[in-house]
């Protein structure tokens, strides 16, 4: 039976899909060129920038408190899906670099306990599409049918439109239409800008434990070089960190934005469901949503403490090798490992927060607090 081909990249490529829906792609368009980025820069005016300023411009302007709380809710959401989709489209160059790494590490992957770690990988990350999968389409789904039991005709979100939607059936159906495919267009960018860090710091930390076994078999072999498998898994450690770099400067403000938002729009969610909604179609959608919110950083959160706690584990693979028979120069060579492994890779989120599970769970607290202000307020 022939082993698997190792292809870290095959994770990414659907990344890579939506990113060219999104206008994003524009440097691996090799043909009309010129058509795709004018078309990309209409969409995303249109959206990126026209979703969040509509509905802005209706904020606390609606006819009912369910429709304000519903309007601000998106809005934030929405603004903070903007944000993250132009800061990755800015900073996209780096995902180039990323793929050069991720080859080079994967030239490295042999061995049957390396290929089970990798094989692992397919799991975690496949588990990891079903959380995203099971966040949208919850949220899609309810706030579609919250708009198709309205009694009276009604928006999807409320939203401000310059003409006259509520009485021309013609406006109306426009600007329907504006708000379904936007809204499409915006979960599909909160989507790659969720995922994909996820799956990048999933990858990491699989290529950690495989370098993990790699120093372990160093010197069990007489006819294998010793001192050249060190330098060879050095050699992994720096294109490891350097991995561990690129995907923290892409990914640290568009998260420090979502545990931001997060925490926001948990305590938004939740004081509208105790306090102010009545609706049985608008608290099923707050509900999935208040519930949606966290999920979109556990995963992040989830592999960023893996990734601490692998790269924290290396200078103990080290010391596993058969290093006492090795010569000085060995020796040395690994002790400069050592002290070097022993430095902290914690990813960080706008220079300040930790990407990581107690940050999730920091976040979860600052909504409770939020909550407890806007109970205190009410008394």
């Amino acid at each position: 039976m022939p082993e698997e081909a190792i292809d870290s990249l095959s994770f990414i490529r659907s990344h890579w899909t939506a990113w060219w829906i999104l206008g994003v792609a524009h440097k691996r368009v090799q043909s009309w060129r010129s058509l795709y980025v004018c078309l990309s820069v209409l969409a995303n005016v249109m959206v990126t920038v026209g979703y969040p300023l509509h509905l802005g411009l209706s904020l606390f302007r609606n006819r009912t408190l369910t429709e304000d709380i519903l309007n601000l809710t998106t809005f934030v959401t929405c603004l903070a899906c903007s944000a993250k989709c132009l800061i990755y489209a800015y900073n996209i160059d780096k995902v180039a670099r990323m793929e050069q790494l991720l080859r080079l590490l994967d030239e490295r992957v042999s061995g049957e306990k390396q290929r089970a770690i990798y094989g692992n990988v397919k799991l975690q990350l496949r588990i990891v599409l079903y959380v995203f999968i099971g966040i949208y389409m919850p949220c899609g789904l309810f706030a579609e049918l919250s708009f198709l039991f309205k009694e009276q005709r009604g928006l999807m979100y409320p939203a401000y439109f310059p003409f006259d939607w509520l009485t021309s059936t013609r406006n109306y159906y426009m600007a329907n239409v504006y708000q379904i495919v936007g809204i499409s267009f915006q979960l599909l960018q909160n989507y790659v800008s969720d995922c994909f860090p996820a799956v990048v710091l999933c990858l990491i930390s699989s290529h950690v434990k495989m370098l993990y076994s790699r120093f372990e078999e160093i010197g069990r072999d007489p006819s294998i070089n010793a001192e050249k498998q060190l330098e060879d898994c050095i050699t992994d450690h720096k294109r490891l960190l350097e991995l561990f770099r690129c995907i923290e400067r892409l990914m640290s403000v568009p998260m420090f934005i979502q545990f931001t938002v997060t925490a926001l729009n948990v305590c938004i969610s939740i004081a509208a469901l105790v306090f102010y909604v009545s609706e049985p179609m608008a608290r099923t959608y707050l509900i999935f949503y208040a519930l949606a919110m966290p999920l979109q950083i556990f995963p992040s959160c989830y592999f960023g403490t893996d990734n601490e706690f692998w790269f924290g584990r290396l200078h103990y693979a080290a010391f596993s090798c058969d290093w006492p028979q090795q010569g000085r120069s060995f020796k040395r060579k690994m002790m400069f490992f050592v002290e070097r492994s022993l430095k902290q890779s914690t990813a960080i989120a706008g220079g300040m927060l930790r990407i990581h599970l107690d940050t999730f769970f920091s976040t979860l607290k600052m909504a409770y607090s939020l909550f407890t202000i806007i109970i205190r307020m009410r008394k």
